[in-house]
């Protein structure tokens, strides 16, 4: 397997290691030789993991490329995830008292590097956090009040380890390379009750009101005690046996908080906390789809050194895409070249890659709505009054927000559109997805991936009405079976 080392300056990397060589996060993210590459492994040593900085990019699209990536991007959103370091804090309370029952100050400072610590004493305390959160570097802050608590949980860099470790850093560097194997966090077991994390006034709600009641009657139908919980109920998850999450997902917001701690505990879940790292940036999209060879429109992922070359690809007009927009938000198009540099400058102020996609106007998108690698409902939504997108958030009436949708059964559906959609929900894994697939000049095109698809009562399941509602309490039921 190749392996490479990803920093960002390669000329101030020290380390020197056998078959693994260094590059810098530049090269990796924009070379098309990499793009291409199979069976590679990712060491990701960037200096900043924070969101939509290289070192997120790294690693976001390392997955996307099927190369296998050290850390991930799960690792790196749980880092920053308050809710989830104190977690790890409550579960491996025992182990921190215990590892640091003799120091004498009011505060202590843990440096792991790949896992080890330059004390002894505090090798399963370093081991333990380095499983947790897959992280090469890291810096653990403690402070004790009655007992000893997490202050804090920090990625840093090679420039931040103190010169009298370096040394220290490359045998353990040296050892951990050497690894063919490496931990990741082992999951619990579980069983029957559900929860339906639903967000009051929630802008966009993947299920209207009418269809969280069905979704709790069919649920009851099928012997589960159904309770609705909000983003505020986190500490309440290990109670219930599975989780379906009915509020927009973000990698950013509550849903990925409870995805993920619902994976950690082993409690069934829909969605995956992958699917909404995967399905919310898409970067990682546009690179898994093109490596997959499924059609899309003519898409081209943007950097600051390649500006100049984008209408090549996509001409005018071209839609621009913020690498997390959900329900047209953060999606804009450039009809003149002028229009596209100020949107361009703009959006590359928030994050270091966009996309742009070639402009592909429909009558309507076509929803094929998949769950576990099986097509379970389709719909077709038009265009918003007077719009070019399904949602028009800036209409003057409520009415002409979005467009008109009917539902079909999946045997009327051309066979074409059912292919594509299966073959792109298999990139993302096991769940619940909804693709969106353009149909022009008789070719179908893939514009998008939905990780925690619409499920509205009188839309999605116009054609099969309850089926639609028992398929996913179902499957949420088989994951319990299987456990």
């Amino acid at each position: 397997m190749n392996k490479y080392i990803i920093v960002n300056k390669p000329e101030d990397w020290k380390l020197t290691l056998d078959n693994i060589t260094i590059i810098s996060a530049q090269t990796y993210l924009t070379h098309p030789d990499f793009a291409k590459l199979k069976n590679a492994r990712i060491f990701n040593l960037c200096k900043d993991y924070s969101y939509q900085s290289k070192g997120y990019y790294v690693s976001l699209l390392a997955e996307a490329r099927g190369h296998l990536a050290t850390p991930t991007v799960k690792n790196i959103v749980d880092l920053r995830a308050p809710k989830l370091v104190k977690i790890v804090s409550e579960e491996f309370d025992d182990l921190i008292q215990i590892s640091l029952k003799g120091i004498k100050s009011q505060e202590f400072t843990l440096s792991i590097y790949f896992g080890q610590n330059l004390a002894r004493k505090y090798k399963d305390l370093s081991a333990m956090f380095h499983k947790h959160f897959q992280i090469p570097f890291l810096r653990v802050r403690f402070n004790f009040t009655t007992k000893w608590n997490i202050k804090s949980i920090k990625a840093i860099s090679e420039a931040e380890i103190p010169p009298e470790h370096i040394e220290s850093m490359h045998q353990f560097a040296a050892q951990y390379f050497a690894k063919k194997r490496y931990d990741t966090p082992k999951k619990t077991t579980s069983e029957f009750d559900l929860a339906i994390l639903v967000q009051k006034d929630d802008i966009a709600p993947p299920s209207n009101a009418k269809a969280i009641k069905k979704f709790i009657e069919v649920a009851e139908k099928l012997n589960f005690y159904v309770e609705i919980i909000s983003p505020k109920d986190l500490s309440r998850l290990s109670a219930f046996d599975a989780l379906f999450i009915r509020q927009s997902t973000e990698v950013n917001n509550e849903a990925y908080a409870f995805a993920r701690k619902a994976q950690q505990e082993g409690i069934a879940i829909i969605d995956y906390p992958d699917a909404i790292l995967k399905c919310c940036n898409k970067v990682y999209m546009a690179e898994a789809l093109n490596n997959a060879n499924i059609p899309t429109p003519k898409t081209i992922i943007i950097h600051k050194e390649n500006i100049d070359k984008v209408l090549e690809v996509t001409g005018l007009p071209v839609v621009l895409k913020s690498p997390d927009s959900t329900f047209s938000f953060g999606v804009k198009k450039a009809n003149t070249v002028v229009e596209f540099q100020e949107l361009v400058t703009a959006m590359l102020k928030k994050s270091e890659l966009i996309i742009a996609q070639e402009f592909s106007p429909s009558e309507y998108d076509w929803r094929i709505g998949i769950l576990d690698n099986k097509a379970f409902y389709a719909c077709r939504y038009y265009m918003a009054k007077g719009h070019w997108q399904i949602y028009n958030w800036e209409a003057k009436q409520k009415n002409d927000m979005d467009g008109n949708t009917d539902c079909l059964p999946i045997e009327k559906v051309p066979k074409k559109i059912i292919n594509v959609a299966l073959r792109s929900a298999k990139l993302m894994g096991k769940g619940l997805y909804g693709i969106d697939i353009k149909e022009v000049g008789g070719k179908p095109l893939v514009i998008e991936i939905n990780d925690n698809p619409n499920i509205d009562f009188g839309v999605e399941d116009i054609y099969y009405g309850e089926q639609i509602y028992i398929e996913i309490l179902s499957a949420l039921k088989n994951r319990l079976l299987k456990k």
